[in-house]
């Protein structure tokens, strides 16, 4: 069994590896991490300043991070729910995070199409499923909160026939269809837009790691912003951090945003006979109600991913390759498969990876520029980055190329969440949040009854 990533192993963009950095090197824009954030940015910096020169440091490879290991997820959620969101700002604000989301999705497929990237695009919605009687509650409750928001224009709720005549899920007694989503290959669109970032004029530099980040006027003879790296140091007008949950490794950052591992599993292709018995033919994203995070999507060439959240958090906000693999999380993993589709309960599976994702203090990702350090940002997208990423990309060029935005009122730009607690603290919050997450949906699923809203783990978890 495969422990890579499906998307970066299928991906044949015949593009030669990327040479380090090779000394030092002064810029107008320097990008830290060449996953979706940092490739939108360069991007759109150079269709707005084609003059400009934009250079991106990877530490690894182009798409390394979450942007090449995620559930093909192209949505137009963040991970605040409406209803919270709502009770922090107002229904207006709500009502203009959404419009944008939605915006975003087309805005990536229409980017994808124009740079002539095949991404594989399947339009064909997410569909939120109550599974079990205990599930039926909260999904009600999430429909009511979308109606009173005044923002459920387009979405359908289905019973459990409707649901069962586009996918057959055990349990499934209904679902809420948003249209607003899209599966796709994040693979192909990472590694093209790559290539088109490239052909725009900026430069990529891979196997190039951060060593620190030194703001506007800190160290000898600096004006800018400074990327310090083993292979030389690169001084820019602006540095802008796309580095999701590296940000944690990296000094005077540390404690922004907490990194937790979502792991995938993926079957081997299944055969259409035996798609006849699960349906599932307009390739929608499918996930549940459940406190612990479930995702599921079908490929092109007809496997199953699913996605869950169920690895622990490591003490020191460690990453590590290791732990890109766990075996309970893993083998857990696999068994939903067969509880979600007892048709296909003796598939086989190809691969098993994961990754590490950010989740701020309080769950609103930060698109920020500081014009008196020259450091931009966009952080904290708590697995919802595929979408969230383009729209900070072109916040974060309006703000580098203009020092202005249209997008200037929404909650997530130029937001700082409050830093995460000293550790051990948010080891044991962060473990005790998981363990009892996971206890929460076992007791609903045994007793058939919807968790409570009031418990210490349930106002945690808000979001």
């Amino acid at each position: 069994m495969s422990t890579g990533s499906y998307w970066l192993e299928t991906v044949d963009d015949g593009s030669p590896p990327r040479p380090p950095l090779d000394g030092d090197a002064r810029v107008d824009v320097a990008i830290v991490g060449a996953g979706f954030t940092g490739l939108w940015t360069a991007r759109e910096v150079l269709r707005r300043d084609p003059a400009a020169s934009v250079l991106i440091l990877e530490a690894a490879t182009a798409g390394f991070g979450a942007s090449g290991r995620n559930g093909a997820w192209l949505t137009a959620s963040i991970a605040v729910t409406p209803g919270e969101l709502a009770r922090r700002t107002s229904p207006a604000t709500v009502r203009a995070v959404t419009a944008a989301m939605r915006d975003t999705v087309d805005q990536v497929l229409r980017a994808a199409d124009e740079d002539g990237i095949d991404a594989q695009a399947r339009r064909g919605g997410v569909l939120r499923i109550a599974r079990g009687v205990h599930e039926l509650p909260s999904m009600e409750r999430n429909h009511a909160t979308l109606q009173r928001l005044g923002i459920a224009d387009g979405l359908e709720v289905l019973d459990a026939t409707e649901l069962g005549a586009r996918v057959r899920v055990d349990d499934a007694r209904g679902a809420i269809l948003d249209p607003h989503g899209a599966a796709i290959h994040p693979g192909r669109l990472v590694r093209g837009l790559a290539r088109r970032v490239e052909d725009l004029g900026a430069r990529i530099v891979e196997h190039t790691p951060a060593i620190r980040i030194d703001p506007a006027g800190r160290g000898a003879g600096t004006a800018g912003p400074r990327v310090v790296t083993d292979r030389g140091t690169v001084t820019a007008d602006a540095v802008v951090l796309a580095t999701e949950a590296w940000t944690s490794q990296l000094p005077r950052h540390r404690r922004e945003v907490l990194p937790l591992y979502s792991l995938i599993v993926l079957t081997e292709p299944i055969s259409d006979a035996r798609w006849a018995d699960v349906g599932w033919a307009g390739h929608e994203l499918l996930s549940s109600h459940r406190l612990t995070v479930d995702y599921l999507s079908r490929t092109p060439d007809g496997r199953i991913l699913f996605g869950g959240r169920g690895a622990p958090y490591h003490l020191g906000s460690r990453i590590s390759p290791a732990f890109d693999r766990h075996g309970t999380t893993h083998a857990l993993l696999r068994t939903q498969v067969a509880d979600w589709f007892p048709a296909l309960s003796d598939v086989a599976f190809s691969h098993a990876w994961g990754g590490p994702i950010a989740m701020p203090r309080d769950w609103l990702p930060s698109i920020t520029l500081d014009p008196s350090t020259g450091i931009g940002r966009a952080v904290g997208y708590t697995g919802q980055g595929v979408g969230t990423s383009n729209l900070a990309g072109r916040v974060l060029a309006d703000l580098l190329v203009h020092g202005d935005t249209p997008f200037a009122d929404l909650p997530m730009v130029g937001h700082r969440p409050r830093r995460w607690e000293p550790e051990p603290l948010r080891w044991l919050g962060a473990r005790y949040v998981q363990g009892a997450a996971a206890r929460l949906d076992a007791r609903a699923a045994r007793s058939g009854r919807a968790p409570g809203t009031r418990g210490l783990a349930q106002r945690l978890l808000r979001h």
